[in-house]
Order: C-alpha cells, then structure tokens, then sequence
C-alpha cells in the first residue's frame, strides 16, 4: 500500500483508492489519498524543512548516487511494480529503472560542481577595488507533479535535481502509478536524505494540484503532463518559477537517401514503446514519396512481426495503454480517421486496454490522428515531394517538443535541423532519441524550461550576486 510521506513520517490518508494492473485488472495494492488538511500541514513541514536542514554538496553527491545504486539493486522488484501499475513490459520497466538510476547519478555530480561564477567589476569606468561573484542558493520548496507514463524516470528528472540544489522537495505523482514514487523515496531515505526533505501526497489532481498552485510557500513547480495543466500551472505560479514539459505532436521525417535499414527499428521504437504513451513518440511520420514503396511495406512489416499484449510475458515488446477509457479513445480517433478516408495499413483493433500498433496512410491535417496528441500506439505517414514541405508541416503545429530526421546529406540535415522549430531535432534517430545527461525540453506550447541535471539545478536554485569593496 503506497502511503503519505509527511515531516519525515510515512502516515494513512484520509481514505484509499485500489490500484488494479493495467492487462488482466488484478487488484495488487491501494493508494492513500491526502486531505485537505494534510496538504496543508504537509508544505508547512516542507518550507521548515528547506530552512532547517542543510546537506553539504557532497553529502548531496553521496546520498543521489547511494540512491542510485539502490534503485539498480532493486530491480527484480522494480520491474514487476511498473508492469503493474504502468503496463510496461520487460524492456520498458528496465530501461525505466536503469534511467533513474543514472539521472539520479547524474544529478550527484552536479551537486559537487554548481558554482556561480566572477563577475569583472572593475570593466566599468571609474571601477576599482571592487570584487563580484555569484552563488547559487536553494529556492526552497520545490513541487514536482509527474506522469504516468515515467514514474521513476522523470521524477527522477525533477527530484534529483531539486535535492542537487539543495531544496526540498514535495512530490505529487500520477494517480495511475503512486507506488513507483513511494519505492523512489524510499530509496532516497536509505541513501541519507533526511526524510524532512521529501514530502509524498497521493490524490487526485483537480483538487489536490489545485490546493498545492495556490500554496504560496512553494517557490517553483517542476511539472510534466498536458498542455491545458501547463497553462492552469503558469497561470496559477504567477511569478513563481515553472519548469514545464508539455504536450506534444512528435514528427519524424525520412528522407529519399536516408538508410531505411537503420531508421525502422528506430521509428518502431520510438512510435511503439510504452504502447506509445510517450510525448516524443513519433505521431507523424514524413516519408519521401520516392522511398514509399520499398519503406513503409519493411516498417508494417517490422511492425506486424512485433509481439503485443501480456507485459508480464518476456517477450512482449508492446503492451496495454494505462487504462482502458484511454485506449478506448485512441481506438475511436482511428476509426474516425479511416471513415473519412485514411487507409489502415496495419493494426487497429483493440483487446481491452491493448491496442493493436497502428499504422495509418492517406491522413489529413484535419483528421485527430494527426492534428491531436494522440498518445498511443498510432503512427500516421505522410508523403511528401520536397523537404521544404516536410518541414512546413512537422512545423505546423502549436507544439514543438522533438523531431527526427534521417539523411545522409549533411548539408540537408543541418539546414533541416534549423529550420525545424522544436526543443530538440535529432539527426539520424527517431523524435524519441533522449540521453538523460541532454537538455529536454520543448518550445511553443511544449512548454519551456529544461530538463537534464545540469540544466535543471540551475533552474531550481538562484543566482545571488555578492560584491565586496576594499
């Protein structure tokens, strides 16, 4: 049972939820829900917490990588709660685990180096013996709301960082997946982190979220989800800072001298993994209209001989969406497509929460498939004549989180790269390609702020500027 971590003691709520897993509907644990009056008194505990306790940078560095070795050691354990509670098969649950791990390890270097840096005082007129420098200082409390869809990874993202920088850190994951964030807190405690600085509350977002953005003793919100939520967040933050990682219609273009062999398996991974419940998963897929037909019957190809269904079978590489309401309307948008003329190439069907991987052809702009984060196993393509085109359209969009692109040309690449309006734009792989260690994060309504640790500490802590006359 997942419970409330509150001025360092693990406490019930005021009333549980059952947890069922995502393929066969298996109830395996329940989740404590917070009150009002817990919210409350659990950010106080968190904002005395932030002034009380001090961890030195490299008792910070110590305590993430202790973590980490933690989590890796916790596997077996690991892997059999993410198929439970997120549907993932094998191979997601232990790409998820080892990427926490290493975020967290990531985020113990940074511990150790953030510095601010001197400031030339005396390069202005009439300046002498003056010295300036910068520190970075802790914001206080740090909020990170999270996903389903990566429990441990991109709280990692935001948690990590946060302690890095010597906040604390009060944790407000998905209803869908709450025992993931209990398990990584766990993990921290055992590590060394004082317990003080890690708060946990379970519960429903409409209301629980609403209670924490009004709270004005939280000084930064670190949040990933949709669109709509990041607007709700700003809006709500007013002058308060906000990291946020937003919706997303990922695009990935394949050009006529692009190596096929190479780009599938990538864009079946990137479009298919995490049953495509991923924001860089690849949505639109732009192919040559030369490479057609030797591409796309290798991708359906690829895409049919790919196992689908039960995550606890090893050999499953596509598993349930997280629930089947969300299924159910990836399901309606496909057959709404096809009635109005899209051609299905492959897939479609749906057993409960397991959607068959999908593969679209002859789409429009209109259609939901492809104007709509669709956020399941659905991929659409797109032909097109000349780049130009490809670009316009992958731009066409008010998100901009990720692209990818494959071609040998060089010159095309780089000109591609920075025309394409996105966070990120990936050479040779698919919108999905992430190394936890680069700065993630999108641009129009994707969101803005980065994450990766050493982008996101300096997000999360302040620059205070020190000078000294002599």
């Amino acid at each position: 049972m997942s419970r409330l971590l509150i001025d360092g003691r693990w406490v019930d709520g005021e009333s549980t939820d059952q947890l069922t897993d995502k393929y066969a509907g298996r109830v395996y644990g329940q989740m404590a829900v917070a009150s009002s009056a817990q919210v409350d008194e659990a950010v106080g505990a968190a904002q005395r917490a932030a002034h009380r306790i001090r961890m030195e940078p490299y008792a910070r560095y110590q305590a993430l990588t202790g973590a980490a070795r933690i989590i890796e050691s916790r596997m077996r354990q690991l892997v059999d709660l993410l198929r439970d509670e997120a549907g993932f098969t094998r191979a997601d649950s232990e790409n998820e685990v080892r990427r926490c791990a290493q975020t967290l390890e990531l985020s113990g270097e940074e511990a150790k180096r953030l510095t601010g840096e001197m400031v030339p005082m005396e390069a202005g007129r009439g300046v002498k013996d003056r010295l300036g420098f910068t520190v970075r200082v802790p914001l206080g409390v740090i909020c990170a709301i999270t996903p389903f869809n990566s429990p441990l990874n991109t709280l990692a993202h935001k948690v990590g960082p946060a302690l890095a920088g010597g906040n604390a850190v009060l944790i407000k994951p998905s209803a869908y997946t709450p025992l993931s964030a209990v398990e990584l807190c766990k993990a921290l405690i055992d590590a060394g982190v004082p317990a003080e600085l890690l708060t946990l509350l379970h519960g429903p977002g409409a209301s629980l979220g609403r209670q924490l953005l009004a709270d004005q003793r939280i000084a930064y919100y670190a949040f990933t989800g949709s669109t709509q939520v990041g607007r709700e967040i700003q809006q709500a933050a007013g002058l308060r800072g906000t990291q946020l990682e937003l919706g997303s219609i990922a695009s990935t273009i394949v050009c006529h001298d692009a190596d096929i062999d190479m780009a599938i398996p990538k864009i079946l991974n990137a479009g298919f993994r995490k049953a495509g419940q991923v924001c860089t998963s690849v949505q639109r897929l732009y192919v040559d209209r030369r490479i057609v037909p030797a591409f796309v019957p290798k991708l359906v190809k690829a895409v049919q001989a790919t196992p689908v269904g039960d995550p606890g079978d090893p050999r499953t590489v596509i598993g349930p969406m997280i629930s089947e309401h969300h299924a159910r309307r990836a399901e309606s948008w496909v057959q709404e497509a096809i009635a109005q003329g899209a051609r299905l190439l492959t897939g479609g069907t749906r057993r409960g929460c397991v959607l068959e991987p999908t593969i679209l052809s002859g789409v429009r702009n209109d259609m939901r498939v492809v104007c709509e984060e669709i956020f399941a196993p659905v991929l659409s393509i797109i032909e097109f004549d000349d780049l130009d085109e490809a670009i316009s359209g992958a731009n066409g969009t008010d998100f901009g989180l990720s692209a990818g692109l494959f071609t040998s040309n060089l010159h095309a690449a780089l000109r591609t790269a920075q025309a394409l309006r996105f966070g990120g734009v990936h050479i040779n792989e698919a919108s999905s390609a992430r190394v936890d260690a680069m700065p993630f994060g999108g641009v129009k309504a994707s969101g803005h702020g980065r994450e990766g640790p050493a982008y996101a500490i300096r997000e999360m802590t302040e620059e205070r500027l020190i000078t000294i006359a002599y």
